[in-house]
């Protein structure tokens, strides 16, 4: 690949004098995320790469696979969920994540210490005299033999606390207790509410004590679908502590850039940095979409006029790789679906053209192949 604007390359090998500036940063983020293109992987395989997918909207992952891949269907992920290849579990920043099965049970660990410490932090005035490992040990044998809804295993050992409300006793046991949210809440044309298994139950195996290896493996993993990128993006994205001592250990075999402030990127050797000036097409992101949160700065993606709105619950139109909108979507009488975009910035002609027709496309996959119809807003 030929060298890009700002950056400077010694003997076919990338140095440390390299400086990325943000649309290079930004296309090496369309490219990893599967965004400026789609991706024939299967859903399966994109959930992995991705390294999860936030889904405390539990069917907003539907739209972000559609989003990134050639031929997604929605049973195919209605199937990995219901055949236990995939799960809803608490993970990165103390969120519910999309997972493969197969990391649910090699993440979780890496982050069960990280999981106690937030909800500690978070609920210490709303539990006065509850013993997390106590509230863990009364409520694990709740959740192990049949689907339950948090708060209602509140309800049943909440007697050995009075006086705490049996929703703050909930909210701690997400964490405390390895769970994961079973079907038929995520499921596709479903509404159900958040009953909760523990993991060793819903897949037949607990997860095991933190592996050093898999937290390696973690932050590589990162650097391929994120990076370039600094050590405050992973800590921010991870909700991980300690993470000097991993970079350190894999720093040898990373290769590092500036950013145009001077911020030292780490990287994996082969993740591509594609040409800053290759055209991407209009993307529609879900909300909490990782290709935004994922990052401490976040300015490759989106203005920090907006930055608020990511952590609202915003789904998100992209125009040239960036933020440029929101969207909204809604059922018509006849099951057709209207998609609304609300502009962030003014789009030309031509933009508005192509958010339009990837619009009616989404619509279209919303409404189960129902034509669907784009609409704008004003705001």
């Amino acid at each position: 690949m030929a060298p890009g604007p700002g950056r400077v390359e010694d003997e076919g090998e990338w140095c440390d004098m390299t400086v990325l500036h943000r649309r290079a940063l930004n296309r090496a983020l369309m490219a990893r995320q599967l965004l400026d293109e789609r991706s024939d992987l299967d859903a399966a395989a994109a959930i992995e790469h991705l390294v999860g997918m936030q889904a405390q909207e539990p069917l907003e992952p539907y739209a972000g696979l559609w989003s990134r891949l050639a031929r997604f269907d929605p049973a195919e992920l209605v199937a990995l969920l219901e055949e236990r290849r995939a799960v809803r579990t608490l993970l990165m920043r103390r969120t519910l994540h999309l997972v493969s099965a197969r990391d649910c049970l090699r993440l979780r660990p890496l982050h069960q210490r990280m999981l106690v410490t937030r909800t500690s932090g978070t609920l210490r005035s709303r539990l006065p005299g509850v013993d997390l490992d106590e509230l863990a040990a009364a409520a694990a044998p709740h959740l192990a033999d049949e689907p339950r809804r948090t708060v209602d295993v509140a309800r049943l050992v909440g007697d050995r606390w009075p006086g705490v409300a049996a929703r703050d006793l909930a909210d701690a046991l997400g964490t405390v207790v390895p769970l994961v949210q079973v079907p038929p809440r995520g499921l596709w044309g479903h509404r159900a509410p958040a009953a909760c298994l523990a993991v060793e139950s819903w897949l037949g195996r607990a997860p095991g004590p933190p592996d050093e290896a898999d937290l390696d493996a973690l932050v590589l993993r990162y650097l391929r679908a994120y990076g370039p990128a600094s050590s405050a993006d992973v800590r921010s994205w991870s909700g991980l502590t300690g993470l000097p001592a991993v970079l350190t250990r894999l720093r040898p075999q990373l290769r590092t850039f500036r950013d145009e402030h001077g911020r030292e990127l780490l990287d994996v050797p082969d993740g591509p940095l594609p040409d800053p000036d290759a055209a991407v097409p209009p993307r529609f992101l879900p909300a909490f979409d990782n290709a935004v949160l994922g990052f401490d700065d976040r300015s490759r993606v989106i203005d920090d006029a907006f930055r608020g709105l990511s952590v609202a619950g915003a789904r998100f139109v992209l125009v040239d790789g960036r933020v440029a909108g929101t969207w909204t979507s809604g059922r018509e009488g006849s099951g057709a679906v209207t998609v609304t975009v609300t502009p962030l910035r003014p789009l030309d002609r031509a933009e508005r053209g192509e958010v339009a027709q990837e619009a009616e496309r989404l619509a279209t996959f919303l409404g189960d192949g129902a034509t669907g119809r784009a609409a704008f807003s004003a705001g």
